[in-house]
């Protein structure tokens, strides 16, 4: 098998592909030839030591992939040799074979491209969790969402809509506004020459929902913008900086700041996530979810792609084609 090995934790550019033995399955495991892996701004971090999570090392980065399932351990009853499925696995997508606990790997419905099914997990995933669990965002409720072109971003505004929210997108380029535009958002903000609150203003709306995957400078002034009662999901900080909130705001606004770990949340209610996945897999069916793949990179070519994330140059997601 090829993979992308990660020896020390630094810049995406240190990144190399080696040759590795074909791995084995073990009890209640399967092996996966990997035909397409989304690839994640979490995966940039973890690379560079940044992250929550520290796998040792070496290891090879990439937390989901879509293929075929090659071989199968003793005890997995659900999966077959042959079968297309998706998996979670936090790490070793980045690779041709991928050996994966059978409990992150899930079968997929008919028709589903793999490189459209390799984007779900993580970022339709956190989304689904998000919008349905943490933030119970109801019909006819405003959700603004940040990073709105973004891999996260785009599946929530195409969710918001499927759930039937009002929502505005909030993104840096006008480029990337017509990208959330043509994926559902109802109004645009673009905040590298608008002022966020004064948008939201002359849009006459305050959001009852905020879905914040950027942090830094934009969260104060969401939040401030915010309706009574509002929730404000704290999702990631791909701006770079952790904002820190005057703890007045939430009392004032009678809101509520919401975490979102979508992979705690997995782990611990595996049927629940299953349930989302299998509503996101209708929407994306009945076509009132369109994920969108902006760009494909072999393997010999992850450094570019976690590079461009990080610079946020992606609009929606980008995977890894091996």
């Amino acid at each position: 098998m090829r993979a992308v090995i990660c020896q020390t934790f630094d810049q995406p550019e240190t990144l190399r592909v080696q040759t590795l033995p074909d791995p084995q399955p073990g009890p209640g495991e399967v092996v996966l030839a990997v035909e397409a892996a989304g690839v994640n701004y979490p995966d940039a971090l973890m690379v560079m030591g940044q992250y929550q999570v520290k796998p040792p090392l070496p290891f090879t980065p990439g937390a989901e992939a879509a293929g075929r399932v090659l071989a199968v351990g003793t005890g997995v009853t659900h999966l077959a040799v042959g079968q297309a499925v998706v998996a979670f696995t936090g790490t070793g997508a980045f690779a041709t074979h991928l050996k994966a606990d059978a409990r992150a790997v899930m079968p997929l419905p008919p028709g589903l491209a793999p490189e459209v099914a390799a984007t779900l997990p993580l970022a339709y995933g956190t989304s689904m969790h998000a919008l349905i669990q943490r933030a119970q965002l109801q019909h006819g409720e405003t959700l603004l969402v940040l990073g709105a072109a973004g891999g996260v971003g785009l599946a929530a505004v195409m969710i918001g809509k499927a759930l039937g929210a009002r929502v505005i997108a909030g993104v840096s380029t006008t480029e990337k506004g017509e990208v959330a535009r043509q994926h559902g958002a109802d109004q645009v903000i673009n905040y590298a020459e608008t002022d966020l609150r004064e948008g939201l203003k002359a849009l006459q709306v305050s959001p009852d929902v905020v879905f914040d995957p950027v942090g830094d400078r934009l969260a104060e002034a969401a939040f401030r913008s915010i309706a009574w009662g509002g929730r404000y999901l704290v999702v990631g900080f791909a701006g770079g900086e952790i904002p820190r909130l005057p703890l007045n705001l939430p009392l004032l606004k009678g809101a509520s700041l919401v975490g979102v770990f979508w992979g705690e949340f997995a782990r611990r209610d595996p049927q629940g996530n299953a349930r989302n996945l299998a509503r996101l897999a209708a929407w994306i069916t009945q076509g009132e979810v369109r994920p969108l793949v902006s760009e494909r990179y072999p393997l010999e070519e992850a450094p570019a792609a976690l590079r461009a994330l990080l610079e946020r140059r992606v609009t929606g997601k980008v995977v890894l084609t091996p």
